[in-house]
């Protein structure tokens, strides 16, 4: 399945889409001198897949925070917190699925690198269950992974580094895509760049950085001076992703703005001689005061907000878009039901985390308009072990007393259960080995093998070989009993075979 965003037009006019399921695998590096358009770039990124996936900003001027109304963002100040808060804010990020932007507007370059390394590291380290896909974007990334030591301390640029190392060396088998943009390559680590295999590059000047982009876009030396003739919202796009040759794309417009816009001309004051020399040099008694600062929003205590963050986020729909009318509940169990179907039938699926699968099932209801098909994280656990066994639907009849069985298992052996009671309900063959590995997700029968066992000891399983070496498999509680079946090859159970020791002059060698 693929999910396209719509990030703008090509020189033909045509329209080029990003490849969000491919962008998740692959990761983006975005480069261009400071009022390129990188920020606008991201932005339309962000707004086309809003909904869709997970979003964590790593903001550094605070020009984000405007996703907070129309699509539904957390907006975090760091200076209100403490780095220990912070990471357990991004734990709750992580096991709640919110999309969030970390804004580090008014600390110090050095606290601004610890506060990233805190949230990014504590990312990082979240319970396997919370792996699920989620866009990291980071933005001057150079701050955060710097090429060479400058004025922070040693620690500082230590954990900074390490910290987006792991995001984009490591993060992507723990859910995290990582999106960095930085003004020059130059400036940033080249281990942290080297992992993305998807760019766009912007508007440079300088030779080195020049060079650089050309050698990522696999184009030759002569052909980088284009490079420094882009215009504004102008990028050059290669990866996976978007093509798989460089492309020349534009940008589309964006719904939000950053907080800070770029500098426009305005109109000098009509006041001018001796009255401004008045103003100037008026003693400090007289000088007008200043109008105050605008009020401050108080800052939100950080339990509070680790509460909200585990609060559903209704995003308001976008006045042009009428309501969506509510599906039926026969339509919905169908929009369900075909989402399992759709997950069990692809193997990319076999050996993928539960949660990676719950955000796919997800986004293929909403594909199929389904906004909410009442199914949390462990209830889509106990579905998708059913659909492996080929029960799609809650109850089926027949079923009653084997689910009622199932319910007082761990969720583990819930798939390996079901699909064994399904083939003795049926009389059909005992699975094999590799067969229920496949099921309970793994590459090892001799993990199913261990299983097996175990709920053998629990009275749940009873295990008969006949003198021929076929196996069957009873549950006593139900009275099923699954056909005999002939043992596998020894190369597919996994056995190891004999090792030949060679014998030369009566000597073992």
């Amino acid at each position: 399945m693929s999910v396209a965003i719509n990030m703008g037009v090509n020189g033909a006019g045509d329209p080029v889409s990003m490849d969000l399921e491919e962008l998740l695998a692959t990761r983006l590096l975005v480069q261009g001198n400071s009022g390129s358009g990188k920020s606008h770039l991201l932005r339309r990124m962000l707004e086309g897949s809003a909904g869709l996936v997970q979003q964590i900003v790593i903001d550094p001027e605070g020009d984000f925070v405007t996703l907070e109304g129309p699509f539904g963002h957390t907006a975090i100040e760091a200076t209100d917190y403490s780095l220990a808060e912070i990471a357990r804010l991004a734990g709750r990020v992580r096991e709640h699925r919110a999309s969030v932007v970390l804004s580090l507007e008014g600390l110090e370059m050095e606290q601004q690198m610890r506060c990233a390394a805190a949230f990014l590291n504590a990312l990082f380290d979240a319970h396997r269950d919370h792996w699920y896909p989620a866009l990291v974007v980071v933005d001057e990334a150079q701050v955060f992974a710097p090429s060479v030591a400058g004025e922070v301390s040693d620690e500082a640029r230590r954990l900074s580094l390490g910290a987006m190392t792991n995001l984009m060396c490591r993060g992507r088998k723990r859910g995290l895509a990582g999106v960095i943009a930085t003004q020059r390559l130059a400036k940033l680590a080249k281990n942290v760049a080297a992992e993305a295999s998807n760019f766009l590059m912007g508007r440079t000047f300088l030779d080195i950085d020049m060079a650089r982009a050309a050698d990522l876009l696999g184009m030759e030396r002569r052909q980088a001076e284009q490079i420094r003739d882009l215009a504004r919202g102008h990028f050059l796009a290669l990866g996976p992703a978007v093509s798989r040759r460089p492309i020349a794309v534009k940008i589309g417009p964006v719904q939000t703005q950053a907080r800070s816009g770029s500098p426009k001309l305005m109109p000098l004051p009509a006041t001018g001689g001796e009255e401004l020399q008045s103003l100037l040099f008026a003693p400090a008694e007289e000088a007008p005061p200043l109008p105050p600062p605008p009020p401050r929003p108080t800052p939100v205590a950080a339990e509070e907000l680790i509460r909200s963050l585990g609060r559903p986020v209704i995003a308001p729909a976008a006045p042009a878009t009428p309501a969506m009318p509510p599906m039926e509940p026969e339509e919905a169990a169908q929009v369900v039901e075909g989402a399992l179907r759709e997950i069990v039938a692809d193997p990319a699926a076999t050996f993928q985390t539960v949660p990676i699968l719950y955000q796919d099932f997800l986004l293929r209801c909403r594909m199929h308009r389904l906004m909410d098909p009442a199914l949390d994280l462990s209830a889509f656990r106990r579905r998708l072990a059913m659909a492996r066994a080929g029960l799609f639907r809650e109850g089926e009849e027949g079923w009653e007393e084997a689910l009622e069985i199932a319910g007082t298992l761990p969720e583990d052996m819930l798939g390996v259960f079901l699909f064994v009671a399904r083939a003795a309900k049926d009389m059909e063959e005992c699975p094999s080995d590799a067969k229920l590995a496949e099921v309970y997700g793994t590459s090892s029968p001799a993990r199913v093998r261990r299983l097996l066992g175990y709920m053998e000891e629990r009275g749940i399983f009873v295990h008969r070989i006949d003198l021929t070496g076929k196996r069957s498999i009873t549950i006593p509680q139900l009275g099923w009993t699954t056909a005999a079946a002939a043992p596998e090859p020894e190369s597919s159970t996994g056995a190891p075979k004999p090792r030949r020791v060679p014998v030369r002059s009566g000597l073992l060698l």
